[in-house]
This record gives C-alpha cells, structure tokens and sequence, in this order.
C-alpha cells in the first residue's frame, strides 16, 4: 500500500540541543525519513544549535552517523540530499556566542519558522528571552517543548507563566511522543468512526479498562535524573495520562485541536482522588546478572518507584463505576504497552454454567508491535455439545497495510504537525496542569507515610501486591508480553 504524503510548506526547523541524544536518535533520523518521503519542500533548512565546537561537515558526519546508527546505511543520493539541508551554529544558550550567526542564517520570515527546544526546561526562558532580543520570532513562529514539563502543578504553572511572557498559547507545542503513535490515533478511528464499538462505550457494557506501559530495561544512564522523577511523574502525568484522556473522553464536536483538548481536559478534571490502597509502587530487585534499581541509581535507599499501579475513576455519567487500571514499570518481562477495554458478560448465559465464563475484549496495541484485536466468543469446533471459546479478531498494522506500508515514527508525525500549525495532538497549558493537580495529592501521600516501594523481581510481571489490587475485584491484569 502507497502512503499518501501530504505536503507542507517550505520551513527552517531550529533545532536547539541538536547534537544531544534525542535529536541523535530520534529527530535528524525522522526528519531524514520525510525528507526520503518528498515531505521537505525546496528550500526547508534544518539547523542545529548547540555547544559543541563543530563546524557544519562536523554536523553533517554526526548527522549520517546518526541516520545510519537508527536507521542502517541509507541511500547515497538521498543522505546526500538530506545533508544539503543542514547548517550548525555554536550558541550558548545562557550567553550571547553564536546569536549573531544564527540571526544570520534567518534573515527574512519568508517561510514556516519552528524552534525545538530540546534541551532541559532550565533553559527554555533563556532561549525564549535571546530569541526575542535577537528579533527571530513573530506571531507564527512556533517553539516545541519536551517533557518533563514541571515536576509538580506549581513548577508546571511557572514553566507556563515563562513560556507565555513570550509566546501565544497558540505558538507553543508540547509534545508528548506517546499521541503520535499510529495506534493511538487509530484509538479515536476505531471510537469515532465506527458505529460498532460508540454506542458500547462506557459502563454499561464496559467492565474495567487496563492501561499498560511495560519496559524490558532498567533506568540505565537516566539513573540521576530517573531517581528524582519515578515512574508517576516520568510515565503516569504525561503518557498513561493522555492514553486515558483518550481513551475516556466524550466525543468531540470536529476534530480540530482546541475541541479534541477540550474533552481531554474535562476528563482529567472528572478523576477522582486515589485511594492509598489503590497505589502500588515497586523497585526491581537483582536477577542473576543484573544490578537492583537502588544500585543503577546509587542510593541504597532510595524510595522512588520505577513501578507504579493504580486503580482511578472517572466520575461523570459515562464512566460511573467502571475501574481503570494503570500500570508502568522499567525491567519488567517485556517490552508492551497497550490498552485492554474488558466488556462485560452477557447478562445471562443460555448455554449453561458448563460453557464457562467469556466476555469480548478490545486489545489496542502500541509497542512494539502497533495493532488492534478484538476477541469475540464462538463454538469450538467439533461435536459434543455448545463448548465456547474465545477466538480474537486481528488487526496487525503490518499484515494488514503491507508489509512495506509507511508508518511513520511518532517524532516524524509530530514534527511534520508543527510545521503544519497543527496542535491536536499536542498538550495545552491547562491540561498539563490539572494533570499535575491530580497526580501532586498521590505523591504528597505517600511521601507523607513514608511508603517504601515494594520489591520485584527484575524481567517478572511486578510486585505481588499489584496482582493482589486487581485480583480483589475479582479481574486479572493482562499478562505482560502476551
């Protein structure tokens, strides 16, 4: 199957930590797949700003190294292609080197102007600040911002009023790489655009809804920045959060950025106060030739989850009374995140307490393998009377779109989204702040009973008391991998 790719406008993307980890394994290899794919106008520049001392064929190898390390040896003719759109400056964020020679290299706004700021949040008012002195911005410039993005409401609340001083709300892109997985959008598809699944949605059919983020490694280098953050502010506040809005929003009416953030935003708002005994946080221990979390991160006592579980509800007339379950972990069995929508059992059953229990479930898969699977309940085969079984319905991405069909990365699609001036799936400021009003009063609770996490054992399925959580009302966790 052929994508269709739809154009953009000529654009110079300022990338600021450009020769940082991320923009090494993520942004130059995604943007060198869009250029392959014709979405690079004529006269697209991507220029890298940082404070390395490289001169622009220094760039240029890190750039092809980067591409080849992510994406294997690339076509001579298009890495060729590709590298003729970069240019490099040394700057100093905190000072003025390299401001002119940037200034330099955008002396007219003839064309979509974005700045990625991927670098620390302590940065983003110094380059917001030197931007505006230097005279390169003006009202359709737009600045990209990574996570983490305050590590409590008031830190996010500051990190706002700082943006705002210098930016409309409409200039700035929040991202979140999570919304711009194929199958998180295929998530509002499958809801909003089939008549199947709409009408069931909410707690009259639907049981309990699991959300599952699952790493296979430990915190590895991250272990300075991981053992202030955790599991709760690092996945739950921004990725497992935007999976639930998603997942639990009410339809809105067009799908345009400000009325799909809208019924996100209300969500977020309509989630109850988690119970202490609804929380279950872990550390993973040591397996035979790996080093426990307290190790990787150098504190033998530290208290911060790289496990976290949670049951939450969301009050309001659709979801009254349905649970959902979220769950995230580093070195856990597998590498899988998904989202399982459990129906309820039929109401009564004509077949028999000897056919057993079964429901339908909807299994949204996100990584690593994007697709969707629905399980529905047949006759097994054979004779003997009416034995059910339950048999799944499914979609991979791959068989079903070609093994050759172009799915873009998240980091692609979204960087592709700015250039276009479209914020649908990116966060607005209100709703990155009731996600932290919500998930503050978590944290304060527990750091003011001094929970410890609970040990697991590294590559198992997590803490036992995380089985016990959902085992008590009467449900199973998904098994992980599976």
């Amino acid at each position: 199957m052929v994508s269709r790719i739809i154009p953009v406008e000529t654009f110079d993307l300022v990338i600021f930590g450009g020769t940082g980890d991320l923009a090494r394994r993520k942004i130059l290899p995604g943007l060198f797949k869009r250029f392959c794919d014709g979405q690079m106008p004529v006269g697209s520049r991507i220029i890298a700003a940082a404070r390395s001392e490289l001169d622009l064929s220094g760039f240029q190898d890190f750039v092809v190294e980067a591409v080849e390390d992510a994406l294997g040896t690339p076509d001579a003719d298009q890495i060729s292609g590709f590298v003729d759109t970069l240019d490099y400056v040394t700057i100093d964020a905190l000072g003025e080197e390299g401001w002119a020679d940037l200034a330099a290299k955008l002396p007219a706004f003839d064309k979509v102007r974005a700045f990625y700021f991927s670098v620390g949040p302590s940065l983003f008012e110094a380059l917001a600040e030197r931007l505006h002195k230097h005279g390169l911005v003006d009202t359709e410039t737009r600045i990209v911002v990574e996570k983490p993005f305050g590590r409590d409401q008031e830190s996010a609340k500051a990190l706002n009023a700082t943006l705002r001083r210098h930016f409309d709300e409409s200039q700035i892109y929040r991202i979140d790489h999570y919304l711009g997985k194929e199958t998180v959008q295929n998530l509002m598809a499958v809801r909003f655009g089939n008549m199947l699944f709409e009408p069931l949605w909410n707690s009259q059919y639907i049981d309990h809804i699991q959300i599952s983020v699952a790493e296979d490694v430990g915190v590895g280098g991250r272990g300075a920045y991981y053992d202030k953050s955790g599991a709760m502010r690092d996945m739950v506040q921004n990725h497992l959060m935007q999976l639930l809005c998603l997942t639990a929003m009410e339809p809105p009416s067009f799908f345009e950025p400000d009325a799909v953030r809208d019924e996100k935003l209300k969500v977020i708002r309509a989630l109850t106060p988690v119970e202490p005994h609804h929380i279950v946080r872990g550390q993973y221990t040591d397996s035979s030739d790996e080093v426990t979390y307290r190790e990787d991160v150098g504190d033998p006592r530290s208290r911060t989850e790289s496990y976290i579980a949670l049951k939450c509800h969301v009050s309001n007339w659709r979801w009254a009374g349905t649970p959902f379950y979220l769950r995230t972990g580093k070195r856990l069995k597998a590498r899988d995140s998904e989202i399982n929508v459990v129906f309820k059992q039929t109401p009564h059953s004509i077949f028999g307490p000897e056919a057993g229990e079964h429901h339908n479930e909807l299994r949204i898969q996100l990584q690593p393998d994007e697709g969707i699977n629905l399980r529905v309940t047949i006759k097994e085969p054979g004779p003997g009377g009416m034995r059910l079984m339950d048999v799944p319905l499914d979609m991979s991405f791959a068989e079903a779109l070609g093994e050759d069909a172009d799915t873009p990365d998240a980091y692609e699609r979204l960087i592709m989204d700015v250039i276009r001036g479209n914020q649908t799936l990116f966060m607005r400021d209100d709703e990155v702040e009731a996600a932290w009003a919500w998930t503050d009063p978590i944290i304060q609770g527990w750091e003011a009973r001094h929970d410890v996490p609970k040990p697991y054992e590294s590559f198992s399925n997590g803490p036992t008391d995380a089985d016990l959580l959902i085992e008590r009302d009467g449900r199973n966790w998904r098994e992980i991998g599976r």
